[in-house]
């Protein structure tokens, strides 16, 4: 019942949308997501954290990193929970300073659970492994609160150094969707087309 609750209170703050959008990798959908919402609703925000640590729980972090920057305060609020340390990938590299694309005291050596909101491509969580690999450091596991199921799974597991855990797929999202009462029928009409094509 949680993902449930989880579902309809991303709907009714606006953070599911129905449309004509074109995602960030160019590819268009009549459903988006944007989660840059929860930041204003601290409970969601507290409640979607604790949705995603149930995935990866079992397994032992010596640091927790979010991907620029809307996973930043979900990887936040599991941080502070469990007493993780957490750095920072900075999506610009510095020129001054220290220069260091991760941010946060680690040592060489040490496993890093990546967080991220949406998984599409893949290619933002690769960017953000990159610079944390180039660290010295180590992922085994990465997390996010939704799998579009548009190639970035298979994308990530073609690495074969890590394992993506998600709290929900696109499809498991749309079942959700035609169970709250709130959608109207265009939108419904649309779940229902979505969910036909993921059938064909």
């Amino acid at each position: 019942m949680l993902n449930h609750s989880l579902v309809t209170s991303l709907y009714q703050i606006g953070a599911i949308q129905f449309g004509h959008f074109t995602l960030k990798s160019g590819q268009t959908s009549s459903i988006y997501i944007n989660l840059r919402k929860i930041v204003s609703y601290p409970n969601l925000l507290r409640s979607i954290a604790i949705a995603m640590w149930d995935k990866v729980k079992h397994y032992q972090f010596d640091l927790i990193c979010g991907v620029p920057y809307t996973a930043l305060p979900i990887a936040t609020c599991i941080s502070l929970e469990h007493h993780i340390p957490m750095i920072m990938r900075r999506k610009e590299k510095k020129d001054y300073g220290t220069k260091q694309l991760i941010e946060g005291e680690f040592k060489p050596g040490q496993n890093c659970l990546i967080i991220e909101d949406v998984v599409t491509t893949g290619g933002s969580i690769l960017e953000t492994f990159a610079d944390i690999e180039q660290s010295q450091l180590t992922v085994t596991h990465l997390v996010a609160l939704i799998d579009r199921e548009q190639g970035g799974k298979e994308k990530l597991e073609e690495n074969g150094q890590f394992k993506l855990h998600t709290v929900f797929t696109l499809t498991d999202l749309l079942q959700i969707l035609l169970k709250i009462a709130a959608i109207n029928s265009e939108e419904r009409c649309m779940v229902e087309q979505l969910i036909l094509e993921r059938s064909l």
